[in-house]
């Protein structure tokens, strides 16, 4: 019997998976057995804050394409809210609001790239 990992929507199983010859014959095989394991934390990257007469820009912490904008101008944001999804290398990223405000502009829109810095978004508050 081998043990394997696989993941499935997000969650971590262990299987038990038994190896068959080719002629052996399919009665023999056991069922897996499927228990969770302990999933992975995901990587929440902490975009950096810049102060601007008031307002705070949210700058991308890395290059990639912009997969989800949670956000709109006028929303209400509390410190370490997801605001923006990045793609980057086929993993979404949250990026997260250094402070508590108000969005007052969302520069950037689904399916845009963007590089190490880019501004995201700008909050006021």
């Amino acid at each position: 019997m081998k043990l394997l990992r696989i993941t499935l929507e997000g969650k971590s199983y262990e299987v038990g998976v038994e190896v068959l010859d080719d002629g052996a014959d399919a009665a023999r095989s056991s069922a897996a057995l499927l228990h969770p394991v302990q999933q992975m934390p995901q990587a929440v990257a902490t975009p950096t804050a810049q102060q601007t007469s008031g307002d705070r820009r949210v700058n991308s912490p890395m290059a990639g394409n912009v997969f989800k904008c949670l956000v709109k101008a006028g929303d209400a944001v509390t410190v370490n809210q997801t605001v923006i999804v990045l793609d980057a290398m086929k993993m979404e990223t949250p990026v997260v609001s250094p402070v508590a405000g108000t969005v007052r502009a969302v520069l950037v829109k689904v399916g845009d790239a963007v590089d190490e810095g880019t501004t995201l978004l700008q909050i006021e508050g």
